[in-house]
């Protein structure tokens, strides 16, 4: 099982962390399975970038970033070296701890 733990860079929005999370689905669907707003305007097929996160910590724990999201990535607000699309990161293996950051999404509102 893992441990999530999801941070904002909105302010007033607190940091939340699961426990006990399966694996075999993505940090987007393990996202809205919890009530955590998390954009993905493309329905969870990595054709767009608003699921964008910063991935923290637990890299070792899901599938390599491939050139497609490399390129949407490419296309989202503030991109920095350890962005990810949330739709694309499954969880892999057994059990962990990932950390990741959600960028402020009251920034992207009508794009």
């Amino acid at each position: 099982m893992y441990t999530i733990n999801f941070k904002f860079e909105e302010k007033g929005l607190a940091p939340i962390t699961l426990q006990n999370v399966e694996s075999g689905q993505s940090l987007l669907e393990v996202a809205l399975e919890n009530n955590i707003e998390l954009h993905h305007n493309c329905g969870m097929v990595c054709a767009c970038s608003t699921c964008h996160i910063y991935l923290e910590q637990g890299e070792e724990h899901l599938p390599e970033i491939t050139e497609r999201e490399e390129d949407f990535i490419d296309r989202a607000r503030n991109p920095i070296i350890n962005s990810r699309l949330a739709c694309q990161c499954f969880l892999e293996g057994d059990a962990g701890e990932i950390t990741l950051t959600i960028p402020d999404q009251s920034l992207i509102h009508g794009e």
